[in-house]
């Protein structure tokens, strides 16, 4: 099945420059939809489609900032791409702190445009593709054991085979089985990759990989 194709979507209560950037936009291959408020994007609802925002950060009703604000509290978490024609120091650093792509000031070129577009595009498939790797791990690690879960920990706290046995109560070749269970269900070939993989899952703020006796 093909991937979804991301979508560029333009906020902007400026109807001819609205209409301008969806035309630059499709002309140069993206697939774009136009919004004249922030209001008019929540109600068409966008989900969890990849693509991203080039939002004015000046509008009636709720401003970009606003929105920007909204959607962060919602989890929607599509990049945005700021453009003002109001070069509004204090409202740029407010929106980068925030995590804004960047901040254009209109009438904004071409080029510099589509660079914007470009990399909020990458930032969105890069977090899309570090939350399939995060599923995928949590489901792995969803099928050890309470015993496995148990050796899992103390691998990656850089615990020696024995040292496990004994915070556990098992025999060190047992220790061992389950050591050598838990790298095949996880799908990982090391205790680095094992360290990592909690990392990744939160488990642990940063762990050791630990001794590799076996």
């Amino acid at each position: 099945m093909n991937a979804q194709a991301p979508i560029v979507h333009v906020v902007d209560d400026d109807d001819s420059f609205r209409t301008a950037l969806l035309r630059l936009l499709e002309a140069a291959g993206y697939l774009a939809r136009g919004y004249a408020s922030a209001g008019d994007f929540l109600i068409a609802r966008p989900g969890d489609a990849p693509g991203c925002l080039l939002l004015d950060i000046q509008m009636p009703g709720p401003s970009g900032l606003e929105l920007q604000a909204a959607l962060a509290n919602h989890g929607v978490a599509l990049p945005i791409v700021f453009l003002t024609g109001h070069g509004d120091v204090p409202a740029s650093v407010r929106a980068m702190r925030a995590g804004a792509v960047d901040f254009l000031e209109k009438p904004v070129a071409r080029e510099p445009l589509l660079a914007a577009v470009r990399e909020a595009l990458a930032r969105d498939a890069e977090a899309r593709a570090s939350g399939e790797r995060l599923r995928a791990l949590r489901a792995r690690y969803a099928t050890l054991t309470p015993r496995e879960r148990e050796v899992f920990a103390g691998v990656v706290a850089g615990r020696l085979n024995k040292q496990i046995a004994a915070d556990i109560g098992a025999a060190e070749r047992t220790v061992k089985a389950h050591r050598a269970q838990v790298l095949v269900k996880m799908n990982v070939g090391s205790v680095a990759g094992l360290a990592r993989a909690a990392t990744e899952m939160g488990l642990v703020p940063g762990v050791p990989s630990g001794p590799t006796d076996r």
